[in-house]
């Protein structure tokens, strides 16, 4: 999204209004986030259509091939005229108000971030000197919109999975953060341009702080409700899970603003991690081609997961979040912190960090985090549970 191309464009149109910079710059910046509108609408039908045809081929499924030929090309379009054509059902005695607003208070932070993302070597939409923070601030609205929608729908269901969504999202934001700070510290700069433009003269930072990489994907998995993070949705316990109540225009703006995260999810990995529009070596010329590139084989790595990991029980969860990833986040911090301070050699620490990550796995694995507890000892544990309080309360009545 080059700002010179933006010009050229508007004054090749005749709009420049010399007389009035503020106009200006409203048309501009309106012309600016309808070209983003219309870049993740259309990023998100392709995401749709590659998720089934990726699952399809993963779980040895034909997926869409009825609409637009054996591809099924036309298939997603075909759900969006279905959804828009649905009748909208509100639920009686459900607050209208809130009830309206949420699909909206989800999907509108979805698309703030892409305002700071660095599309090509010479600007983006706005480049702002605190980027990161924006982002971690954007992407945490969307916790707000769940619990409206789970609260307005008058339906326990619906309000149980929104505070469930809410514990989870909360959660996993503290080691996504912290997993923010360290390309943050690498670089020097809160900018994403200035991160991008770091790693373009020096080493991507998937090499120099891969364990913040790791944990900004597991965070981001759990802080978009994909697989085995789920647990928002989960057909078999919340039969839709917050959005139980919704129909039509407005159920479709909540998996608009699911796929149009996974994009974003992978922009900002591709942003922070991967070098952004920068090729490796400079052996080709730096170009938004490559941004594109690196961000569709993030999601398709992101489709991947979702397509073979199971979801994880809500226990499993919180082990992950609290009691593994926060603490190689602040590990991770340490690293880069001496990087930065005693100027050592990056090749050095590439070599401790792959250590770490090692031994990480290997203490996550023993202390029961990663692999989960034992479903049988967790079995034997609450049925002991149960024996002890009919036994309290029988000498209570005694």
């Amino acid at each position: 999204m080059s700002p010179h191309l933006i010009d050229w464009l508007m004054h090749a149109i005749g709009l420049s209004f010399a007389s009035n910079p503020d106009l200006y710059e409203l048309v501009r910046s309106t012309i600016v986030a309808l070209l983003i509108f219309a870049f993740i609408m259309t990023a998100v039908l392709f995401l749709i259509l590659g998720l089934r045809k990726y699952l399809g081929f993963l779980q040895s499924r034909l997926g869409p091939n009825r609409l637009g030929g054996s591809l099924g090309l036309l298939q997603t379009a075909a759900d969006a005229l279905k959804l828009l054509t649905k009748e909208d059902i509100v639920p009686y005695m459900a607050d209208r108000v809130i009830f309206d607003l949420a699909p909206l208070m989800v999907f509108v932070p979805a698309f703030l971030v892409y305002v700071v993302i660095p599309w090509t070597p010479t600007g983006s939409p706005a480049d702002l000197d605190v980027g990161v923070i924006y982002v971690a601030a954007v992407t945490s609205i969307g916790v707000i919109g769940i619990v409206m929608a789970g609260w307005a729908s008058n339906n326990k269901f619906s309000q149980l999975a929104a505070f469930r969504s809410a514990g989870q999202m909360i959660s996993y934001e503290v080691p996504m953060v912290l997993a923010l700070v360290g390309p943050v510290i690498a670089a020097g700069t809160f900018s994403l341009q200035g991160i991008v433009r770091a790693q373009a003269h020096s080493v991507w930072y998937i090499f120099l702080v891969p364990i913040s990489a790791v944990v900004f994907l597991v965070s981001g998995l759990a802080e978009t409700n994909l697989t085995p993070f789920d647990l928002v949705e989960a057909e078999s316990e919340l039969v839709a899970g917050f959005t139980t109540e919704y129909s039509g225009m407005k159920f479709a703006l909540f998996f608009l603003a699911e796929f149009a995260s996974n994009f974003t999810l992978g922009a900002i990995a591709t942003t922070l991690f991967l070098g952004g529009w920068s090729f490796p070596g400079h052996w080709l010329p730096d170009s938004w081609i490559w941004f594109i590139l690196k961000s569709f084989l993030t999601v398709l790595l992101l489709f991947h997961i979702r397509g073979t990991l199971p979801r994880i029980r809500v226990d499993q969860l919180m082990d992950v979040g609290w009691k593994f990833l926060i603490p190689a986040a602040l590990l991770q911090m340490v690293i880069i912190g001496a990087y930065v301070t005693l100027e050592v050699n990056w090749v050095v620490i590439v070599f401790v960090n792959i250590l770490l990550v090692i031994l990480a796995i290997g203490l996550g694995k023993k202390g029961g985090v990663l692999a989960g507890a034992d479903p049988e000892a967790h079995i034997r544990e609450v049925r002991a549970y149960r024996r002890e309080r009919q036994q309290s309360r029988r000498r209570a009545l005694l």
